[in-house]
């Protein structure tokens, strides 16, 4: 990984759009620091596109996609997006699967969830699962003693026994049913809502995160930035990000938000 501030003058210009994590990457120890959503919205305000790509629920991202600088959201690791229409006042939302599918798919995630809790002592539901309609969430750190990684992994092991995919993020192990995830879904909103196609992203994009459910992002574009706090799921990855800040968390955003700004800057003066 190369430290951020050698991100090139050249290729910080040609970043028009920014999907970011958000727990641990635009947040900071589950607070919302106030330079962290100034990072959001100076950089949605000098023209960016701002497209949080995150693993927290529907109802979250409803409130996120009306209430911040951001231009669309991503939810429940590529469930849907959604994006509020200010104009129309309408909430223009998109999901992977049917209404029916997740209905079906909820069933049996229901079961998991039973054997979860049963089997692996100190995991609990996470606090936002009543908000969520796609996925099940795991809490193994976020309002629980931290578990140990052997615990973690038992509960992926889990999930993937019942045929279901599993996403460890820097608070809770994410599981569902669909062949989806961060990063099909970042691509259908890029081409859906903005009209931008792959080899056009690749060039135009940059992606933020700090866990391995962001993964599949750092493999697919060329630029990828890992916050400090990355390190500790180093191990873990086997596509790391191509830059990684020295701030940790909603510090390590925001280094890259003042990067991306300052290069825009030096670009019109």
């Amino acid at each position: 990984m190369i430290p951020l501030s050698q991100l090139s003058l050249e290729k910080a210009r040609s970043i028009r759009v920014i999907l970011t994590d958000i727990d641990d990457t635009v947040t900071t120890e589950g607070m919302l620091t106030a330079s962290a959503y100034a990072a959001l919205e100076n950089l949605q305000r000098a023209g960016f596109l701002v497209i949080p790509v995150t693993g927290r629920p529907a109802g979250w991202c409803d409130h996120i996609a009306r209430m911040w600088p951001v231009d669309g959201i991503v939810g429940e690791n590529g469930a849907f997006y959604f994006r509020y229409d200010r104009e129309r006042k309408k909430m223009d939302q998109h999901f992977w699967a049917s209404p029916e599918e997740l209905k079906q798919n909820r069933t049996k995630l229901d079961a998991i969830e039973k054997e979860v809790l049963a089997s692996v002592p100190g995991s609990a539901l996470a606090s936002d699962q009543a908000y969520r309609l796609a996925d099940l969430a795991i809490d193994f750190c976020e309002d629980v003693p931290a578990l140990p990684e052997s615990e973690v992994d038992r509960i992926v092991a889990i999930f993937e026994r019942h045929g279901a995919q599993a996403k460890v993020s820097s608070i809770h192990v994410n599981g569902w049913f669909g062949d989806y995830n961060k990063l099909s879904m970042a691509k259908t909103i890029l081409a859906d809502v903005f009209g931008m196609g792959w080899e056009e992203a690749k060039q135009s994009v940059i992606y933020a995160g700090d866990s391995p459910n962001d993964e599949p992002m750092f493999a697919a574009f060329p630029f990828s930035v890992g916050v400090a706090n990355i390190h500790a799921f180093e191990h873990r990855l086997k596509n790391k990000p191509a830059y990684i800040a020295k701030g940790h968390s909603g510090d390590g955003f925001a280094e890259l938000a003042d990067l991306l700004l300052a290069a825009k800057r030096q670009h019109a003066s």
